[in-house]
């Protein structure tokens, strides 16, 4: 019996060796794969604001937390890395001793991932609020399109905003400006840019919007379709899609039970929309990007599966 245990140890040792040891490696791998999402992602989410930072620093420093034993080295092996590189890749690495392995000869094992995180501006998504801007309004107001987190802004419907963008009539197409048909399920409307939008015509929401859609937004950030064309009649009003910019919505009035923050100019017969062009990144899949769409403010990430 004791001849059969000594044959029987070493396969039992390396068994025991494929079983805690392969998975503490498995362990590391998924922490490593952890660190590096996060890395990616952080450093990505910098690039979309204009500032890399100091990649290299930023990747470290989301890396090591996702570590039990913080023993990881991450390595941005994207470069030159620039705002409009629009891509980065980190590496994670780390050392794995094994318990059982080294009777079979094996002490330890490198354990390593790779993700990569991507942006851009949106070039077409599904938005929130089925609402369009001007991109001459919206250049007049942010001061040629640089948005300010400090500065309040109000959207108008055109017959109250007189400015110079919508001539004599004030209206970009008859019958106002602004709302969108909502050609998805509920109060939203998919676009993308350099598309025609066809135009719900009329002061009031669409009927497809309820005042919990509008409630659902308060506060909240959106990127707002905007167009730099018009044109057509009655229904077929339509809209030239430009671009997206984020505006923060901090108040709006419009026909019906759809008022909120009664400050400013968004109140009584006024209908129109208040809050700030920002800077904003996008994490969700709501919307897709591309390296050569305008910059209005809005950035998307991208995780890269």
């Amino acid at each position: 019996m004791s001849v059969m245990v000594a044959l029987l140890i070493i396969p039992l040792i390396g068994f025991a060796a494929i079983a805690v040891d392969v998975a503490a490696v498995w362990a590391d791998r998924q922490q490593l794969q952890t660190g590096a999402d996060a890395a990616a992602l952080g450093i990505a989410q910098d690039c979309a604001k204009n500032d890399c930072g100091v990649p290299a620093t930023t990747a470290q420093t989301l890396a090591t937390p996702n570590k039990n034993d913080a023993e990881v080295t991450a390595t941005v092996v994207t470069s030159p890395l620039t705002p409009a590189t629009g891509s980065v890749t980190v590496e994670t690495a780390s050392v794995r001793e094994h318990w059982f392995a080294p009777v079979l000869g094996f002490d330890q094992s490198d354990v390593g991932a790779s993700a990569t995180a991507s942006w851009g501006a949106p070039s077409g998504g599904t938005a929130v609020l089925p609402l369009a801007f001007s991109w001459c309004e919206f250049a007049l107001q942010t001061g040629g399109g640089l948005p300010s987190s400090t500065v309040e802004y109000t959207v108008f419907f055109t017959k109250a905003a007189k400015t110079s963008c919508t001539g004599p009539s004030n209206n970009a197409v008859p019958g106002g400006f602004g709302w969108l048909d909502d050609n998805v399920a509920g109060c939203t409307t998919s676009t993308s840019i350099d598309d025609v939008i066809w135009s719900s015509t009329g002061a009031s929401v669409p009927s497809a919007c309820s005042p919990a859609d509008f409630a659902a937004l308060q506060g909240k950030t959106v990127l707002l379709p905007i167009f730099d064309d018009a044109g057509g009649t009655g229904s077929n009003a339509w809209y030239h899609l430009y671009g997206y910019a984020a505006f923060k919505i901090t108040g709006y009035h419009f026909v019906g039970q759809f008022s909120w923050s009664n400050a400013g100019s968004c109140k009584g017969g006024t209908q129109c929309v208040q809050g700030y062009f920002v800077e904003f990144v996008d994490l969700d899949d709501a919307f897709d990007y591309s390296t050569t769409a305008p910059s209005l403010g809005g950035s998307v990430v991208s995780l890269e599966q």
